[in-house]
Protein backbone atom coordinates (compact mmCIF):
# COMPACT_ATOMS: atom_id res chain seq x y z
CA UNK A 1 0.00 0.00 0.00
CA UNK A 2 2.26 2.41 1.13
CA UNK A 3 4.59 1.17 -2.35
CA UNK A 4 1.96 2.37 -4.55
CA UNK A 5 1.05 5.55 -2.31
CA UNK A 6 4.68 6.53 -3.28
CA UNK A 7 4.24 5.63 -6.90
CA UNK A 8 0.99 7.85 -6.92
CA UNK A 9 2.91 10.94 -5.42
CA UNK A 10 5.84 10.60 -7.76
CA UNK A 11 3.80 10.27 -10.32
CA UNK A 12 1.69 13.57 -8.86
CA UNK A 13 4.55 15.44 -8.76
CA UNK A 14 5.80 14.54 -12.07
CA UNK A 15 3.10 16.12 -14.01
CA UNK A 16 3.18 19.19 -11.45
CA UNK A 17 6.82 19.58 -12.27
CA UNK A 18 5.62 19.13 -16.16
CA UNK A 19 3.22 21.48 -16.03
CA UNK A 20 5.38 24.35 -14.07
CA UNK A 21 7.94 23.40 -17.31
CA UNK A 22 5.43 24.34 -19.30
CA UNK A 23 4.70 27.73 -18.19
CA UNK A 24 7.89 28.52 -17.31
CA UNK A 25 9.33 27.76 -20.79
CA UNK A 26 6.49 30.70 -22.06
CA UNK A 27 6.78 31.23 -26.46
CA UNK A 28 8.82 33.99 -27.28
CA UNK A 29 8.36 36.73 -27.31
CA UNK A 30 6.67 37.70 -24.05
CA UNK A 31 6.98 41.47 -23.91
CA UNK A 32 7.68 43.98 -26.58
CA UNK A 33 10.40 43.81 -29.45
CA UNK A 34 13.05 46.65 -29.56
CA UNK A 35 13.51 47.53 -33.61
CA UNK A 36 16.21 49.51 -34.03
CA UNK A 37 16.20 51.79 -37.23
CA UNK A 38 19.84 53.16 -37.66
CA UNK A 39 18.53 55.87 -39.79
CA UNK A 40 15.95 59.16 -39.38
CA UNK A 41 12.13 58.85 -38.90
CA UNK A 42 10.52 59.59 -41.98
CA UNK A 43 12.87 57.99 -44.57
CA UNK A 44 12.72 54.72 -46.49
CA UNK A 45 14.02 52.52 -44.09
CA UNK A 46 11.92 53.82 -41.44
CA UNK A 47 8.68 53.84 -43.60
CA UNK A 48 9.75 50.10 -43.79
CA UNK A 49 10.13 48.97 -40.63
CA UNK A 50 7.02 50.59 -39.47
CA UNK A 51 4.97 48.93 -42.00
CA UNK A 52 6.63 45.05 -41.12
CA UNK A 53 6.58 45.51 -37.56
CA UNK A 54 2.88 46.36 -37.44
CA UNK A 55 2.42 43.09 -39.46
CA UNK A 56 4.94 41.05 -37.05
CA UNK A 57 3.40 42.58 -33.87
CA UNK A 58 -0.56 40.95 -35.14
CA UNK A 59 1.14 38.02 -36.85
CA UNK A 60 3.41 37.38 -32.82
CA UNK A 61 1.02 38.97 -30.30
CA UNK A 62 3.63 41.26 -29.16
CA UNK A 63 4.57 44.76 -29.69
CA UNK A 64 7.31 45.56 -32.20
CA UNK A 65 8.36 48.75 -31.05
CA UNK A 66 10.29 51.01 -33.76
CA UNK A 67 13.39 52.71 -32.39
CA UNK A 68 15.55 55.20 -34.92
CA UNK A 69 19.21 55.67 -33.91
CA UNK A 70 20.73 57.66 -36.57
CA UNK A 71 24.24 58.47 -36.94
CA UNK A 72 27.23 57.51 -37.61
CA UNK A 73 26.67 56.45 -41.31
CA UNK A 74 24.50 53.58 -38.61
CA UNK A 75 27.43 52.93 -36.77
CA UNK A 76 25.25 54.10 -33.79
CA UNK A 77 22.31 52.15 -34.41
CA UNK A 78 24.43 49.01 -34.82
CA UNK A 79 26.41 49.18 -31.97
CA UNK A 80 23.31 49.68 -30.05
CA UNK A 81 22.25 46.19 -31.09
CA UNK A 82 25.72 44.64 -31.05
CA UNK A 83 25.78 45.31 -27.57
CA UNK A 84 21.89 43.99 -26.65
CA UNK A 85 21.27 41.34 -24.72
CA UNK A 86 21.15 38.39 -27.34
CA UNK A 87 17.81 37.41 -26.11
CA UNK A 88 15.40 37.91 -29.20
CA UNK A 89 14.02 41.50 -27.68
CA UNK A 90 16.41 43.70 -29.72
CA UNK A 91 16.75 43.73 -33.65
CA UNK A 92 18.12 45.37 -36.09
CA UNK A 93 16.88 46.80 -39.89
CA UNK A 94 20.50 46.15 -41.41
CA UNK A 95 22.08 46.98 -44.92
CA UNK A 96 24.44 47.31 -47.13
CA UNK A 97 26.04 50.27 -45.42
CA UNK A 98 26.68 48.85 -41.92
CA UNK A 99 27.21 45.35 -42.48
CA UNK A 100 29.44 45.99 -45.78
CA UNK A 101 30.63 49.17 -46.52
CA UNK A 102 31.73 50.31 -43.32
CA UNK A 103 34.09 47.68 -42.90
CA UNK A 104 36.05 49.81 -45.59
CA UNK A 105 34.32 53.35 -44.68
CA UNK A 106 36.28 53.27 -40.92
CA UNK A 107 39.53 52.63 -39.87
CA UNK A 108 38.05 51.01 -36.98
CA UNK A 109 34.11 49.84 -35.81
CA UNK A 110 32.80 49.51 -32.68
CA UNK A 111 31.10 46.29 -34.27
CA UNK A 112 32.66 44.10 -35.83
CA UNK A 113 29.79 43.05 -38.93
CA UNK A 114 30.89 39.05 -38.84
CA UNK A 115 31.37 38.38 -35.70
CA UNK A 116 28.42 40.48 -33.74
CA UNK A 117 25.76 39.62 -35.53
CA UNK A 118 23.94 36.73 -37.19
CA UNK A 119 21.24 37.07 -39.90
CA UNK A 120 17.64 36.78 -39.50
CA UNK A 121 16.52 37.44 -43.10
CA UNK A 122 15.79 39.66 -45.87
CA UNK A 123 12.88 42.20 -46.29
CA UNK A 124 13.14 44.27 -49.69
CA UNK A 125 15.33 45.33 -52.19
CA UNK A 126 15.37 49.29 -52.49
CA UNK A 127 15.89 50.21 -56.25
CA UNK A 128 18.18 53.05 -56.64
CA UNK A 129 17.36 56.37 -59.33
CA UNK A 130 19.22 58.91 -61.03
CA UNK A 131 16.96 61.62 -60.60
CA UNK A 132 17.08 65.24 -61.35
CA UNK A 133 14.82 68.47 -60.79
CA UNK A 134 12.40 68.76 -63.24
CA UNK A 135 13.24 72.65 -63.75
CA UNK A 136 16.65 71.55 -65.39
CA UNK A 137 16.99 70.97 -68.93
CA UNK A 138 18.30 67.17 -68.84
CA UNK A 139 16.03 64.68 -70.24
CA UNK A 140 18.15 61.97 -70.58
CA UNK A 141 21.48 60.32 -69.02
CA UNK A 142 23.34 61.41 -71.56
CA UNK A 143 22.53 64.65 -71.62
CA UNK A 144 23.43 65.07 -68.14
CA UNK A 145 26.93 62.81 -68.30
CA UNK A 146 27.67 64.52 -71.63
CA UNK A 147 27.35 68.08 -69.20
CA UNK A 148 29.49 67.01 -66.44
CA UNK A 149 31.87 65.80 -68.86
CA UNK A 150 32.55 69.07 -70.40
CA UNK A 151 32.42 70.50 -66.71
CA UNK A 152 34.08 68.28 -64.25
CA UNK A 153 32.83 69.11 -60.89
CA UNK A 154 30.86 71.84 -61.92
CA UNK A 155 27.55 70.13 -60.71
CA UNK A 156 26.86 68.99 -57.73
CA UNK A 157 24.44 65.83 -56.73
CA UNK A 158 22.94 65.28 -53.32
CA UNK A 159 22.57 61.24 -51.55
CA UNK A 160 21.24 60.31 -47.90
CA UNK A 161 25.11 60.36 -46.72
CA UNK A 162 28.64 59.64 -47.57
CA UNK A 163 28.99 55.73 -47.92
CA UNK A 164 25.77 55.23 -48.17
CA UNK A 165 24.19 52.47 -51.51
CA UNK A 166 23.45 55.98 -52.84
CA UNK A 167 26.82 57.38 -52.45
CA UNK A 168 28.50 54.33 -53.66
CA UNK A 169 26.22 53.83 -56.80
CA UNK A 170 27.51 57.11 -58.02
CA UNK A 171 30.58 56.52 -57.72
CA UNK A 172 30.22 53.54 -59.62
CA UNK A 173 28.71 55.80 -62.33
CA UNK A 174 31.13 58.20 -62.16
CA UNK A 175 34.01 55.32 -62.97
CA UNK A 176 32.67 53.87 -65.78
CA UNK A 177 31.03 57.29 -67.53
CA UNK A 178 34.64 59.09 -66.88
CA UNK A 179 33.10 61.66 -65.49
CA UNK A 180 33.42 63.90 -62.20
CA UNK A 181 30.68 65.41 -59.82
CA UNK A 182 30.57 67.40 -56.34
CA UNK A 183 29.17 65.09 -53.66
CA UNK A 184 26.58 66.56 -51.22
CA UNK A 185 26.09 64.46 -47.81
CA UNK A 186 23.00 64.83 -46.22
CA UNK A 187 21.79 63.09 -42.72
CA UNK A 188 18.79 61.18 -44.32
CA UNK A 189 17.24 61.34 -47.51
CA UNK A 190 14.99 63.57 -46.49
CA UNK A 191 16.75 66.83 -46.49
CA UNK A 192 18.49 66.06 -49.51
CA UNK A 193 15.50 65.51 -51.52
CA UNK A 194 13.88 68.90 -50.13
CA UNK A 195 17.09 70.76 -51.52
CA UNK A 196 16.90 69.38 -54.98
CA UNK A 197 12.99 69.56 -55.01
CA UNK A 198 13.86 73.76 -54.38
CA UNK A 199 16.42 73.65 -56.57
CA UNK A 200 19.53 74.37 -54.40
CA UNK A 201 21.09 71.43 -56.08
CA UNK A 202 20.17 69.92 -59.36
CA UNK A 203 20.50 66.06 -59.44
CA UNK A 204 20.37 63.60 -56.60
CA UNK A 205 20.63 59.42 -56.45
CA UNK A 206 17.35 58.50 -54.04
CA UNK A 207 15.78 55.61 -53.52
CA UNK A 208 12.33 54.54 -54.47
CA UNK A 209 10.93 54.34 -50.78
CA UNK A 210 12.08 58.00 -50.08
CA UNK A 211 11.49 59.45 -53.63
CA UNK A 212 8.41 58.21 -54.98
CA UNK A 213 5.99 60.65 -53.50
CA UNK A 214 8.27 63.71 -55.45
CA UNK A 215 8.27 61.30 -58.20
CA UNK A 216 4.23 60.63 -58.57
CA UNK A 217 3.94 64.11 -57.62
CA UNK A 218 6.09 65.78 -61.01
CA UNK A 219 8.63 67.57 -58.58
CA UNK A 220 11.72 65.26 -59.24
CA UNK A 221 12.19 63.78 -62.82
CA UNK A 222 13.81 60.34 -62.93
CA UNK A 223 16.51 59.70 -65.74
CA UNK A 224 17.60 56.12 -64.90
CA UNK A 225 17.39 53.25 -62.64
CA UNK A 226 20.62 51.73 -60.90
CA UNK A 227 18.83 48.03 -61.46
CA UNK A 228 19.36 45.72 -64.24
CA UNK A 229 16.38 45.73 -65.72
CA UNK A 230 13.67 48.11 -65.72
CA UNK A 231 11.29 48.65 -62.38
CA UNK A 232 7.73 47.61 -63.11
CA UNK A 233 6.76 50.59 -60.36
CA UNK A 234 8.51 52.95 -63.37
CA UNK A 235 8.21 51.31 -66.57
CA UNK A 236 8.97 54.12 -68.84
CA UNK A 237 12.52 54.57 -67.05
CA UNK A 238 15.44 52.63 -68.62
CA UNK A 239 18.35 51.39 -66.66
CA UNK A 240 21.86 52.19 -66.73
CA UNK A 241 22.84 49.15 -67.76
CA UNK A 242 20.43 48.97 -70.56
CA UNK A 243 21.77 52.59 -72.40
CA UNK A 244 25.56 50.98 -72.04
CA UNK A 245 27.05 51.57 -68.74
CA UNK A 246 27.14 47.40 -68.54
CA UNK A 247 28.84 47.79 -65.19
CA UNK A 248 27.05 49.52 -62.92
CA UNK A 249 24.46 48.51 -61.08
CA UNK A 250 23.31 48.92 -57.40
CA UNK A 251 20.91 48.20 -55.36
CA UNK A 252 20.01 49.29 -51.32
CA UNK A 253 18.53 45.91 -49.48
CA UNK A 254 17.07 45.77 -45.76
CA UNK A 255 17.33 42.69 -43.97
CA UNK A 256 16.82 42.13 -40.32
CA UNK A 257 20.12 40.87 -37.49
CA UNK A 258 20.02 40.31 -34.35
CA UNK A 259 23.21 39.94 -31.78
CA UNK A 260 25.27 36.56 -32.58
CA UNK A 261 24.48 34.86 -29.65
CA UNK A 262 20.88 34.85 -30.23
CA UNK A 263 19.22 31.70 -29.17
CA UNK A 264 19.02 29.27 -32.72
CA UNK A 265 14.93 28.66 -32.30
CA UNK A 266 14.44 32.64 -31.75
CA UNK A 267 16.20 33.32 -34.84
CA UNK A 268 14.29 30.59 -36.53
CA UNK A 269 11.01 32.07 -35.34
CA UNK A 270 11.55 35.50 -36.39
CA UNK A 271 13.11 34.48 -39.71
CA UNK A 272 9.82 32.68 -40.12
CA UNK A 273 7.41 35.52 -39.15
CA UNK A 274 9.50 38.13 -40.95
CA UNK A 275 8.73 35.81 -44.44
CA UNK A 276 5.11 35.75 -43.73
CA UNK A 277 5.11 38.91 -43.04
CA UNK A 278 6.94 40.21 -45.99
CA UNK A 279 4.01 38.26 -48.08
CA UNK A 280 1.05 39.60 -46.15
CA UNK A 281 -0.85 40.52 -49.36
CA UNK A 282 -1.71 43.82 -47.61
CA UNK A 283 1.99 43.72 -46.41
CA UNK A 284 3.03 43.63 -50.33
CA UNK A 285 0.77 46.20 -51.33
CA UNK A 286 2.36 49.04 -49.28
CA UNK A 287 5.92 47.79 -50.32
CA UNK A 288 4.53 48.27 -53.75
CA UNK A 289 3.18 51.88 -53.24
CA UNK A 290 7.05 52.53 -52.20
CA UNK A 291 8.23 50.96 -55.32
CA UNK A 292 10.23 48.45 -52.70
CA UNK A 293 10.65 45.17 -53.99
CA UNK A 294 10.16 41.78 -51.67
CA UNK A 295 13.04 39.77 -50.95
CA UNK A 296 11.91 37.92 -48.44
CA UNK A 297 14.43 34.99 -47.26
CA UNK A 298 15.70 33.11 -44.39
CA UNK A 299 19.39 33.23 -42.42
CA UNK A 300 21.13 31.19 -44.81
CA UNK A 301 20.39 33.09 -47.87
CA UNK A 302 20.69 36.63 -46.67
CA UNK A 303 24.51 34.94 -45.05
CA UNK A 304 25.57 34.05 -48.54
CA UNK A 305 24.48 37.29 -49.97
CA UNK A 306 26.54 39.33 -47.36
CA UNK A 307 29.36 36.63 -47.99
CA UNK A 308 29.08 37.86 -51.86
CA UNK A 309 28.45 41.64 -51.28
CA UNK A 310 31.49 41.54 -48.83
CA UNK A 311 33.88 40.19 -51.75
CA UNK A 312 33.00 43.19 -54.01
CA UNK A 313 32.09 46.39 -52.16
CA UNK A 314 34.88 47.09 -49.96
CA UNK A 315 37.28 46.96 -52.66
CA UNK A 316 35.51 49.37 -54.87
CA UNK A 317 35.23 51.68 -52.14
CA UNK A 318 38.85 51.83 -51.26
CA UNK A 319 39.54 52.42 -54.86
CA UNK A 320 37.78 55.66 -54.57
CA UNK A 321 39.29 56.65 -51.61
CA UNK A 322 36.00 57.03 -49.31
CA UNK A 323 36.09 57.35 -46.33
CA UNK A 324 33.47 58.38 -43.02
CA UNK A 325 36.98 58.72 -40.63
Amino acid sequence: MNIKRSLLSCLFFGLSLGAFSAVAADPYPTKPVRWVVPYSAGGGSDALARIIATQMSTQMGQQFIVDNRPGGGAVIGASVVAKSPADGYTVLSADNGPLVFNTALFKQLAYDPQRDFVPVGLMVRFPLLLVVNPSTSYKSPKELIDEMRKNPGKLSYATAGVGSPHHIAMEMLKMQAKFDATHIAYKGAAPAIQDVVGGQLPLMVVDTAAGMPMIKAGKLRVLATFSKSRLSSLPEVPSLMELGYTDVEAVAWQGMVVPAATPKDIVDKLSIELQQAVNTPAVRTKLAELGLEPTPSNSAAMTDLLRRETAFWPKLIRDRNISLD
